[in-house]
């Protein structure tokens, strides 16, 4: 299987935990749904806000199998049927057919940023210095973890309890960075087969600039290293001039490679 297919499936298997991850409670709140739509997982979160993008969003379209035009129209529908304004609908390069841009079109959606994935290797991290304590947390901290994390991600305090239960959820592992005993910032591993996905990066506004990221980015590669893991990945906004994608250079000058980058349709924006 290519790489960047392995790569795919450790994403969406953590898009899936996520939803997993969440009690009846919850998904009644947050409108929370999965649905399968042309070999694609159509992850819907209906009483978030329109920013939530991260959550609503439709990965592996044409990927595993050709997609079809009534898939796209059927992953529209649904969208709408749950009231969610905005939501992404990833095309990998390979997905199939080549028709598929042209159906995305028609269905009412435009290209939006695309994301860039990077991979990279076993190979030990480079140091970086910050005057924060970087640790694992359990439960305890998970309510944190959650804030920090939607309050980056646009999701809305009202997803904090739901990222918090990633703290002990199987295949996760979380991670923040700690001015004292102040919460300062959050990363988070998905280990599957090897394979570790990073997800969950973001920094509290007041504690950005003291190197939080870099540190939090090499605990995680270094943990990944140690539990066996042979390959990691990640993904940012691709750059676009204009409007940089700060964790992008962060990211690069902690090893990773670009890999592709993989194009994005949503509805215009309101």
């Amino acid at each position: 299987m290519p790489m960047s297919d392995t790569m795919e499936n450790l994403e969406r298997a953590a898009l899936r935990s996520l939803h997993e991850a969440a009690d009846e409670a919850l998904k009644e709140k947050l409108g929370l749904a999965m649905h399968g739509i042309g070999g694609a997982l159509v992850s819907v979160a209906g009483a978030l806000p329109a920013s939530a993008i991260v959550v609503n969003r439709t990965h592996g379209l044409g990927l595993a199998t050709p997609a079809s035009r009534n898939d796209v129209k059927a992953i529209a529908a649904l969208y709408r049927k749950a009231g969610v304004q905005r939501y992404f609908v990833h095309r990998h390069p390979r997905s199939q057919p080549a028709e598929l841009p042209d159906w995305l079109t028609a269905a009412g959606l435009e290209k939006a940023r695309g994301w860039m994935k990077f991979t990279r290797g076993a190979e030990p991290p480079p140091e970086r210095k910050t005057d924060l304590t970087i640790r694992e947390i359990g439960p305890e901290h998970g309510l944190a973890f959650g804030r920090i994390a939607a309050g980056a991600f646009d999701l809305g305090e009202q997803a904090a309890p739901w990222i918090a239960r990633l703290a002990g959820h199987p295949g996760w592992r979380l991670f923040m960075s700690f001015s004292g005993e102040e919460p300062a910032g959050t990363g988070a591993l998905y280990v599957m087969d090897g394979i570790a996905w990073c997800d969950w990066a973001s920094t509290v506004p007041a504690f950005r600039r003291r190197g939080g990221q870099g540190a939090l980015l090499a605990h995680r590669i270094r943990e990944a290293i140690d539990m066996g893991c042979r390959r990691l990945g990640t993904a940012t906004g691709e750059e676009i001039p204009g409007a940089p994608q700060h964790s992008y250079a962060n990211i690069l000058r902690m090893g990773f490679k670009e890999a592709y980058i993989r194009e994005n349709y949503a509805p215009p924006r309101r």
